[in-house]
């Protein structure tokens, strides 16, 4: 049987930097599963990405913005981790925001594609 959400009409924010930059859903995630972990490298195993693409990812957030997104932690039995800056959870936050505010604003304009769309 097949999720009846799996086939509806879904915005995707990607807001594009004039220097080609670009923050969209996956780096967000990526930085929830930093959040949720303390580990970028468990937050690239939970999205089956490698922890150099992860790092990858990280690097280039905290080179995008003037202050850092993500912060190594140092200590604990294992040795350190990684976590979200202030500016990380602000970011991570306002993202999800403006995604909310985007599927809210095109609400009425996706039912419409919806409705005209062939199956």
């Amino acid at each position: 049987m097949t999720d009846p959400a799996a086939k509806t009409l879904v915005p995707v924010l990607r807001i594009s930097f004039p220097d080609e930059d670009r923050l969209g859903h996956g780096k967000m995630e990526l930085l929830e599963h930093i959040r949720a972990t303390g580990s970028i490298s468990a937050a690239g195993r939970a999205m089956d990405m490698s922890y150099r693409r992860a790092w990858l990812l990280v690097s280039e957030m905290n080179r995008m913005f003037s202050e850092q997104v993500v912060e190594p932690q140092r200590g604990g039995q294992k040795g350190g981790g990684a976590a979200l800056t202030p500016f990380g959870e602000e970011l991570l936050e306002r993202f999800r925001r403006m995604e909310k505010t985007m599927r809210e604003s095109l609400a009425e304009d996706l039912a419409w594609l919806e409705a005209k769309r062939g199956l």
